[in-house]
């Protein structure tokens, strides 16, 4: 059985305002591409379809004509289950049109297995496929069982008792695999993916993933990475676009298993090429070194953070034929010789959270500290706002 891992696709999602759609159509042409090139038997997709409770139409039409492509009126089964971004009930508002496709959403978190009958490889998936289990999340699953807060260590027991139920679902005589949207401890993050583990309370340790699983298959981490220390083989796909300039310079990819019942599964990387890469300019001459590399058609088809070295603002006139030659241009941050002269100078954006509120704070207080106990109601809202939207 050939199996094709992806997850985080962020359909809808936008770059300062500039739409990514048309490259998020391109990488879908290719996926299919990849399907097609590769005889991809069955498609999982863990989690971030969207990247909004609410996405634009134009996404959700792309995202329901891409899958029923890929699923090829039923003979290629499609897995899809809901993200931290994305809506359980909207996503799952289509699963019975989608089941006609060969297609299976799972919105919320739940113990049951799917069982998948895969005609091109005459095997049979035993997929445990766990949709992003927040605390309101797995209300649905829990309901009873839960106190008012998860610490770490309840939370993370809560998910290895979901995976362990699921587990005994899994057979000598099936290919058995695990799917779910979460932070598994030791995972390398990127700024573009919206926090769940704030404060470790949405962590999970790599001893609770179930390692009667042939392959674990995870979404919610944008850099493609190999869980470390798991006992079974557990993988991020990543995303297949850059969505922060703190990506620049990662390569995309989608996985692929090869697996059969009873047998080790054999894990590769198929790289991506669709998109615009995101890419860092730091001009220490000034505008000049700028214009120098635009004349020289440098990264003519990327999106671009661009950091000068000025000695004075710039102006109006200046930012805007910036942007007329090279529509690339995301943010332009002058820097000036007091900046330089400090050892310590540090862009505020590329800052923890925590510390960005803490500065923002003491601007608008006139220098005031802001109390532990704010901070951690700041992170908490910062980790739930989307819970509460969606209630």
């Amino acid at each position: 059985m050939r199996i094709l891992h992806t997850a985080d696709w962020h359909l809808g999602r936008t770059l300062e305002g500039r739409s990514r759609l048309e490259e998020q159509a391109q990488f879908l042409d290719e996926l299919y591409e990849i399907v097609l090139d590769e005889k991809i038997d069955v498609i999982l997709m863990a989690g971030d379809v969207f990247d909004t409770v609410n996405p634009p139409a134009a996404a959700e039409q792309l995202f329901y004509e891409s899958i029923a492509r890929l699923a090829d009126k039923g003979r290629r089964p499609v897995v899809v289950i809901a993200g931290n971004h994305d809506h359980p009930d909207r996503l799952s508002a289509a699963v019975s049109l989608a089941r006609e496709h060969g297609i299976t959403i799972v919105g919320y978190p739940t113990e049951d297995v799917l069982h998948i009958s895969v005609p091109q490889a005459g095997e049979v998936l035993r997929l445990a496929a766990l949709a992003y289990p927040s605390e309101s999340r797995l209300n649905e699953l829990l309901a009873d069982k839960l106190g008012e807060t998860l610490l770490r260590d309840e939370y993370d027991l809560r998910i290895r008792r979901v995976f362990e139920t699921m587990a005994r679902h899994f057979t000598a005589g099936t290919v058995n695999i695990a799917m779910s949207h979460l932070y598994v401890a030791g995972g390398s993050s990127t700024e573009s993916e919206r926090p769940i583990e704030v404060g470790g309370a949405y962590t999970v340790r790599t001893t609770s993933l179930p390692a009667s699983a042939q392959y674990i298959a995870l979404g919610h981490l944008h850099r493609p990475q190999d869980v470390k220390k798991a006992e079974a083989p557990a993988r991020y796909s990543g995303s297949p676009l850059a969505f922060s300039f703190s990506e620049a310079g990662y390569a995309k990819s989608v996985t692929v298993v090869d697996v059969r019942p009873g047998e080790e599964a054999r894990i590769s990387e198929i790289h991506l090429s669709s998109g615009k890469p995101l890419v860092r300019w730091k001009a220490e001459d000034g505008l000049d070194e700028v214009y120098r590399w635009i004349d020289e058609g440098r990264d003519q088809h990327a999106w671009i953070d661009l950091e000068v070295h000025v000695q004075h603002a710039l102006s109006l006139e200046e930012i805007h034929r910036l942007r007329k030659l090279h529509p690339g241009f995301i943010h332009i941050r002058p820097v000036f010789p007091e900046q330089e002269q400090d050892s310590g100078y540090k862009r505020e954006t590329q800052l923890p959270i925590e510390e960005q509120f803490k500065r923002f704070y003491k601007r608008q207080t006139g220098g005031a500290e802001p109390e532990e106990a704010l901070v951690r109601l700041f992170l908490e809202l910062v980790n739930e706002q989307k819970e509460e939207t969606e209630t």
